[in-house]
């Protein structure tokens, strides 16, 4: 039997709401917010490695790889506790050397587009704070926008790189894990507005600096 793009997004937004609800049923502490987050991410991980197996099966393989880091030199947008998550994880597990580096590159980054309006900023290249030698060093903490972003033609990843005037240059994504992880996230952050946590989106480097 087919299963639906819209009854997936809705078993991700549902899944995504019921770790909220532990989370806001634990007062919003933050390990109960860690724990969350990381179950969150995990799951939409099996996700996309269960359709990236079925992709290579039908002969339309996933193209994206460590090394390949052309959708890393762009703005990337993620969601206030998700960018907590991220620094907790940085402050954790990297030296006082390190975190100087990203905060600098992260100021570069936010010096750079900074001035840019909204319609310029989607086809801005710079590249991420926490991008080094071809791989992210936070690779197990990257936001749901980093984890769902996948390609099947690294050709198009790269005039989008090179040629970001042109406005027919667009990247040849996978729209079902796009949906999934973003109803995954509205779901969590549905139910943390049920105990009156808002959050909103930022830059990456708006959080990093």
């Amino acid at each position: 039997m087919e299963i639906k793009q819209k009854n997936i997004e809705s078993a991700f937004y549902s899944d995504g709401y019921q770790l909220g609800i532990q989370v806001c049923a634990a007062n919003l502490a933050p390990e109960a917010m860690n724990s969350a987050i990381s179950e969150m991410y995990n799951s939409i991980d099996i996700f996309i490695e269960t359709l990236s197996e079925f992709a290579q099966k039908q002969n339309q393989p996933v193209h994206c790889a460590k090394g390949c880091e052309w959708c890393c030199h762009q703005p990337v947008f993620a969601l206030g506790f998700e960018l907590e998550y991220l620094t907790r994880h940085i402050e954790t597990n990297f030296d006082t050397e390190i975190k100087k580096r990203i905060k600098l590159q992260a100021e570069n980054k936010l010096k750079a587009f900074g001035f840019l309006r909204e319609t310029e900023l989607l086809n801005a290249k710079f590249p991420c704070p926490l991008l080094e030698n071809g791989a992210c060093m936070a690779y197990s903490a990257r936001p749901m926008a980093c984890r769902i972003y996948l390609s099947s033609d690294v050709k198009s990843c790269l005039r989008f790189f090179r040629e970001p005037e042109d406005k027919t240059s667009i990247p040849a994504l996978l729209n079902l894990p796009l949906r999934a992880g973003k109803m995954m996230n509205e779901g969590f952050k549905a139910a943390l507005k049920t105990s009156s946590y808002e959050t909103k989106e930022y830059r990456i480097e708006e959080k990093l600096v």
